[in-house]
């Protein structure tokens, strides 16, 4: 018979919500973001995501991007941080000295709600929600009224993750976002990092200032990232803090991590609302890598190309936004 339950627990002694269906397993901290730590393959011993360690607990507290999946809301960078939209200003902390940026958004700490979990012959799952109003500390930067509702699934088809967000106010809102997704590779503990090849539906590589900001034009794809589109490459052949258009293949925009020496590939399927990629390695240091699925370019808002293109999205008041996205091994 099939395990499939769902309980409160701990995880490296902070409150979380564990769930497993048959081989996998996955937890979530609902106080730290509604990061989803982990996502394991108990009879295969695959771990997935880049998890933290009792010793990295506070570090990973003070800055939670490069472990599990955080929610950046609004995603990555805002020169000088400003964000000017829809005839109005907006002004967030500048949190990231060495480029005089604001950097990630304002979710990813915050503690958010055990809205509903549970189990089923078909499925486990958590639900985990954050409204924002007035009282709310995220207000101050972002004055709108909304709620983020956060569901991840298992079953036998791997792991589902629907995003929801609803304009809860009385004015348009901006509505931007992407995950921080931190993958292992190596995810099985008998393969090394040499043993892997990733493949991303990237299109065209944003042209980066100094300040790690996209001046509205591409850069040839280098032999590696060609081949990161195509076949499959070694994930750290270079340092990347690198910033892609998302072209989908077969009518789907996802990631796939291939294990040669096992012949097992993890795939994260993500919607088609995702217009961008973010892809971070760590300095190419190997053991994780971040593929990130991004709505908007990076600093949208002050980059003067059309909205659609770049993912630019706005949310009526009583709109939402959803998408789902499947992280599953073939």
């Amino acid at each position: 018979m099939t395990i499939s339950k769902a309980y409160e627990g701990t995880y490296q002694g902070e409150k979380a919500v564990w769930f497993q269906f048959g081989r996998y397993e996955a937890a979530i901290l609902p106080e730290i973001g509604g990061n989803l730590i982990a996502f394991r393959d108990n009879e295969n011993k695959y771990t997935f995501l880049h998890e933290p360690t009792l010793d990295e607990m506070e570090s990973f507290k003070a800055r939670p991007f490069i472990h599990g999946i955080p929610v950046l809301f609004p995603p990555n960078r805002f020169e000088d941080g400003k964000f000017l939209w829809n005839g109005r200003t907006y002004q967030f902390p500048v949190n990231e000295p060495a480029t005089g940026n604001h950097l990630h958004g304002f979710v990813h700490s915050e503690k958010w709600d055990v809205t509903d979990f549970g189990s089923s012959a078909a499925e486990s799952f958590v639900t985990v929600s954050l409204t924002v109003d007035e009282q709310h500390a995220v207000y101050k930067y972002l004055p709108h009224k909304f709620t983020i509702k956060l569901r991840y699934s298992l079953s036998a088809e791997g792991l589902s993750q629907q995003i929801l967000v609803r304009n809860e106010g009385q004015d348009v809102m901006p509505c931007l976002f992407a995950f921080h997704t931190s993958v292992n590779a190596p995810f099985a503990p008998e393969s090394s990092a040499k043993d892997y090849r990733v493949k991303l539906t990237i299109g065209e590589r944003w042209e980066l200032n100094e300040r790690m900001l996209p001046i509205g034009t591409y850069q040839p794809l280098t032999a590696d990232e060609e081949l990161l589109k195509g076949e499959g490459v070694y994930p750290f052949f270079d340092s990347m803090d690198n910033h892609y258009t998302a072209s989908a293949q077969n009518g789907r925009n996802r990631m796939e991590l291939t294990d040669t020496k096992l012949g097992a590939t993890l795939v994260y399927d993500v919607g088609t609302s995702y217009k961008q990629w973010m892809i971070w390695n760590n300095n190419a240091t190997e053991g994780f890598f971040c593929p990130e699925p991004q709505i908007s370019l990076v600093n949208a808002p002050l980059v003067d190309l059309p909205a659609d293109d770049i993912g630019l999205f706005s949310l009526a008041p009583g709109e939402i936004w959803e998408e789902s996205a499947i992280l599953y091994v073939k």
